[in-house]
């Protein structure tokens, strides 16, 4: 009988020599994701890293249904002092997350009244994202999801500990801005930045109008989120036409008159926060995006040797300014490259960088653009054959160990503030550019100390984070010292280093070769410890 041949299954791709090999599939689980939970490796070589790729670049929105329920059911403490003239009662609570999937509008009355809240409650919205983010990295099945948030958060960044208004709006930011495109198209993306509260506040447009154009977002635009730092020319051009390519509408870079005009392109972009708009009139106090077209400079302008007509429709000039930068080829450049750092390491190639940027330029329109860019980098034989080229960021670390050792992890403010004594303050690097993405930032010996406290104060549950139950992954070979670093080691690192080994078991003090009494409290606790000893070894530290 003949067979339809619509109906034959397609054989399961074959996989490469890289894919093939038993580092690769903790390498990709660690470094699109955040580490490997028991039996996830035998089930990535199962499905394999196609199938694999195929589900962690197209996720559904939101969060998956265990990691919702889990942000659902956490609490979070929260304490003050009752406010002066008892302008509000003192609080001591475990509260539940309550701002997450709130609109603006609902976050904001706590600054519009901010007589009647204490500073805890405005910095609430901030710390609830933390905590959400934390859980993410160690629950959420969409790791590569994550990655990118936090690498979009990076290039993107706003410092949320600074103003209160920058608080308020995280959520928001993070949610519908941040997450919501991370594996989208860029123009879009861009356009939700620039009109995000986070944002306007951050680098001052909320206050930019006709006659005082703030150039702080128009500077950080051009150099850090479109076209990059090596596409300024202003120290080789000082007029536009001069720039190569300008006279024929395609100028190489920008110069400073680039910056300006644009930043009166974005005049009028504001945050509803109940300014005045006349003697008569204010913006409602609500914390939302406005455009106010009083204070917008319509008279024309011309950005990267484009001529903007005068009095263009509301949001015109800016959304212009956004479609020059977005389809710019240093744009293409600059951010193929930062994704090539982030996902492939500081040393990775040329023809790499060059692979991105040709998908980035093709894609432009495309709604899954920046997915599709990441598939190709991640898809190279330059990726997959990449070892330890990557640090763990502290955030990394900490939902790393939590997978490998099934820890239910429950984050409080002392975690969070060890992950911000490591060199990772969540939500608050000051600096525009965000937190650098290179191996010496991460690696002094004092974030080396703090890394490795990391790691012990979750074995050791010193912060409150949760138990870890070792005996029950660990089973016969919880059984010495030395058989438990064995396995600790090779969990964690994928090696079995005998000389690390030694080094760890001559560390604890403790009889290597003694049986350690099963299912004792204090067991429990020894082999815990011999774990957080063994995610200090530079193959957990690195991916």
């Amino acid at each position: 009988m003949a067979t339809n041949p619509q109906t034959k299954s397609k054989p399961a791709p074959r996989p490469d020599a890289a894919e093939a090999d038993a580092g690769f599939a903790p390498m990709v689980l660690a470094r699109l994701g955040h580490g490997a939970r028991a039996g996830e490796i035998d089930r990535f070589r199962a499905a394999g890293y196609s199938t694999w790729l195929d589900e962690q670049l197209a996720p559904p929105p939101g969060d998956d249904p265990a990691v919702a329920a889990k942000l659902a059911r956490l609490t979070f403490r929260i304490k003050y002092n009752e406010g002066k003239d008892k302008a509000w009662p003192a609080v001591d609570e475990l509260r539940p997350l309550g701002t997450l999937g709130q609109p603006i509008e609902a976050v904001w009355p706590m600054l519009a009244e901010r007589d009647k809240h204490d500073g805890q409650e405005r910095r609430r919205p901030l710390m609830e994202v933390m905590v959400a983010t934390v859980v993410r990295a160690a629950d959420a099945r969409y790791q590569l999801r994550e990655v990118l948030a936090g690498f979009w958060h990076d290039h993107f960044n706003v410092d949320a500990w600074d103003q209160e208004q920058v608080m308020a709006a995280l959520p928001t930011y993070d949610r519908d801005v941040i997450r919501a495109h991370a594996l989208g198209n860029f123009r879009a993306f861009l356009e939700a930045v620039a009109s995000s509260t986070a944002m306007l506040y951050y680098l001052s447009n909320k206050s930019s109008r006709a006659g005082s154009a703030n150039e702080n977002f128009g500077r950080e635009l051009f150099e850090l989120h479109t076209l990059g730092a090596d596409a300024y020319l202003n120290d080789k051009y000082d007029r536009w036409r001069e720039v190569p390519g300008a006279l024929k509408g395609q100028p190489t870079g920008y110069i400073d008159q680039d910056v300006y005009e644009s930043a009166r392109a974005f005049t009028g972009w504001t945050v509803e926060d109940g300014t005045g708009l006349d003697g008569r009139r204010k913006l409602p106090n609500t914390g939302k995006f406005a455009y106010v077209e009083t204070w917008h400079d319509g008279y024309q302008k011309r950005v990267l040797a484009t001529e903007f007509d005068a009095f263009q429709p509301a949001m015109a000039d800016g959304r212009k300014v956004l479609d020059l930068v977005a389809y710019h080829p240093a744009t293409a450049r600059h951010l193929a490259h930062k994704l090539v750092v982030r996902l492939a390491g500081e040393n990775a190639s040329a023809a790499l960088v060059a692979q991105a940027v040709a998908v980035w330029t093709k894609q432009a329109h495309a709604p899954d653009q920046i997915a599709q860019v990441v598939r190709a980098i991640v898809s190279s034989p330059e990726f997959k054959a990449s070892r330890e080229v990557k640090v763990r960021r502290p955030l990394a670390l900490v939902a790393g160990f939590a997978r490998a050792t099934d820890l239910d992890l429950t984050p409080t403010e002392p975690l969070l503030n060890g992950i911000a004594n490591a060199g990772q303050r969540l939500y608050g690097y000051a600096p525009p550019t965000g937190l650098p993405d290179r191996r010496d930032i991460l690696l002094g010996t004092n974030a080396m100390r703090q890394r490795w406290q990391l790691v012990l104060a979750l074995a050791e549950n010193a912060w409150g984070t949760g138990v870890i139950q070792p005996a029950r992954l660990m089973g016969p070979a919880a059984t010495t010292p030395r058989a438990a670093a064995a396995f600790w080691l090779s969990a964690l690192t994928g090696a079995y280093d005998p000389m690390q080994i030694e080094a760890l078991v001559s560390g604890l003090g403790w009889p290597p070769d003694v049986p350690l009494p099963p299912g004792q409290p204090n067991t429990q606790k020894q082999l815990a410890r011999i774990a957080g000893l063994a995610a200090m070894a530079p193959g957990f530290q690195t991916c």
